[in-house]
C-alpha cells in the first residue's frame, strides 16, 4: 500500500504523533511493504524526529497546503496534459495522485465554534478529492453542525470521503444526524500505540524515574488551548494551575509530574506547544522540588511510559487523557469539548470530566479527592474496558485497507 497521511505530526501535539505512529505500526504489520508519506505542518522538525524508514516527510505547512497544493491539485484535475509537469513541480501532488489512500488524522474537525480551523479542515482533504484518491478520516471528534458555515462545509465535503470513523458516541450521533452513510464507529488509534523497550530507555535517559518510587505521584497536563481561552476572558490560567499543583504538593503531600503533552522544543510559538506554559507554571509553584517537569520534547511513547508511573492523572490535553487511560491510570479531565467525555464514557468514567468553565478550585479539590479515594475501583473499571476499546481502535485498520483497495 501507498499511504499518505495529513493532520498529524511527530512534532508538537504528541497525541497526533501517537495516532500517526500507531497507524504506521499497525498498517506496516498488516502489509510489510506499506510505504507512507507524511504531509506535514512542521516538515523540518518532523523530518528530524521521524524514526521510520518507510515514512517520508513532505511539506504541507499551512500556507503551502492552502494555496499551492490545493491549486496544483485542481490544475492536475482540469489539465490532464500537464499532470506529469505538475507532479514534478509539486512532489506532494505526485504522492497524493499515486497514493492508495489519504488518512486524515486531524483529531477534531468540522466542529461548531472552531471556525478559524475550518479552512484547514477543508484544505487538508480537498486535494485528494480533486485527484480521486480515497480519503479516510481516522477516528476523530466531529460536530455538532449547527453553525451555518460549518454545516455547509461538512455537507459539501464529508459525503465525498471514503470513510469517516467516529471517536465516540456523541460524534457518531452528530454524523448520523447529518444523514451520512459512510460512518464507522471506532476509537482513537492512539489507544493501540505500542510502547517498546527503546521508548522506555529514552524516557529513562531524560528522567530520573526514582521520582515515582513512592507510588503517589499525581500527573498533570495543562493546555495552551485553555490558556489562550482564559487569557481572552482576562483570567489567570497559570495561577489556576499553580493553585492546583500547590494543593497537591502542600495540602495532600504528593509529588506532581507536570507534563507538556504538546511540545515543540525549538520554538517559543505556543500552537501545539505547552512547553512555554509549563515553564511559566513551574516558575510559580510553591515547592518546585516536588514537581517534576521535563523541559524537552519527548516521544509520545516515552511520555506514555512516564504517565504510566503516576498513581492518578489530571488531563487537560486530550491525548494526555488517552495515554493515561491506555496505561490504566485513573484520570480526571478538565476539558472544553464533548471529545473528552465521549471517550471517558467508553470506560464508564464520564463523571470524571468537568468543563473548564466549571472547574473552580473547590470543584477541582472535591473531584480529585473523590478520584484518589476510589482509585482502585476506577483502575479496575478502566482495565476491564481497555481491551474492548483497543480492539475497536484496531478495527479501523480494516476500514483503511478496504478503502485503499477501492
Amino acid at each position: 500500500m501507498k499511504i499518505a497521511i495529513i493532520g498529524s505530526a511527530f512534532s508538537g501535539n504528541k497525541g497526533a504523533a501517537a495516532m500517526l505512529e500507531s497507524s504506521v505500526q499497525h498498517l506496516s504489520a498488516a502489509d510489510p511493504r506499506a510505504r507512507f508519506v507524511l504531509l506535514s505542518m512542521y516538515p523540518t522538525s518532523d523530518a528530524r524526529l521521524n524514526p521510520y524508514r518507510n515514512v517520508r516527510v513532505l511539506d504541507a505547512s499551512p500556507a503551502r497546503l492552502g494555496v499551492l497544493l490545493n491549486s496544483a491539485a485542481l490544475a492536475h484535475r482540469l489539465l490532464p496534459p500537464l499532470r506529469r509537469v505538475i507532479e514534478r513541480a509539486v512532489p506532494e501532488i505526485g504522492v497524493l495522485a499515486g497514493a492508495d489512500v489519504l488518512l486524515d488524522e486531524g483529531g477534531i474537525t468540522f466542529v461548531d465554534g472552531r471556525g478559524k480551523y475550518l479552512i484547514y479542515n477543508v484544505a487538508s482533504i480537498l486535494p485528494a478529492l480533486f485527484l480521486g484518491t480515497p480519503v479516510v478520516k481516522v477516528a476523530q471528534a466531529m460536530g455538532p453542525f449547527a453553525e451555518p458555515l460549518n454545516r455547509l462545509a461538512a455537507r459539501a465535503m464529508l459525503p465525498r470521503v471514503a470513510a469517516i470513523i467516529s471517536r465516540g458516541a456523541v460524534t457518531h450521533q452528530h454524523l448520523l444526524d447529518t444523514g451520512l452513510r459512510n460512518v464507522h464507529e471506532g476509537a482513537d488509534l492512539a489507544f493501540a500505540l505500542e510502547v517498546g523497550r527503546a521508548d522506555i530507555a529514552q524516557a529513562r535517559r531524560h528522567v530520573d524515574t526514582t521520582f515515582f518510587d513512592g507510588g503517589d505521584v499525581v500527573g498533570l497536563s495543562p493546555s495552551a488551548v485553555l490558556h489562550t481561552g482564559a487569557a481572552a476572558r482576562g483570567q489567570d490560567y497559570v495561577g489556576e494551575v499553580v493553585a492546583q499543583i500547590d494543593h497537591i504538593t502542600q495540602d495532600l503531600g504528593r509529588p506532581v509530574f507536570l507534563v507538556a503533552h504538546s511540545a515543540r522544543a525549538h520554538t517559543t510559538k505556543t500552537h501545539n506547544n505547552d512547553l512555554p506554559l509549563c515553564r511559566a507554571i513551574h516558575a510559580r509553584v510553591a515547592a518546585p522540588e516536588k514537581v517534576l517537569f521535563v523541559d524537552a520534547e519527548l516521544s509520545s511513547q516515552a511520555l506514555r511510559y512516564l504517565i504510566s508511573l503516576c498513581e492518578v492523572f489530571v488531563a487537560s490535553r486530550f491525548h494526555a487523557m488517552v495515554s493515561a487511560l491506555a496505561m490504566g491510570v485513573p484520570t480526571l479531565v478538565i476539558g472544553w469539548s464533548h471529545k473528552y467525555r465521549e471517550v471517558l464514557e467508553m470506560f464508564g468514567q464520564a463523571g470524571l470530566a468537568v468543563a473548564h468553565a466549571d472547574a473552580t478550585e473547590a470543584r477541582f479539590r472535591e473531584m480529585l479527592a473523590d478520584l484518589l479515594q476510589r482509585r482502585e475501583q476506577v483502575a479496575a473499571q478502566i482495565a476491564g474496558a481497555l481491551p474492548g476499546v483497543r480492539a475497536k481502535a484496531l478495527e479501523q485498520i480494516v476500514v483503511i485497507e478496504e478503502a485503499a483497495r477501492g
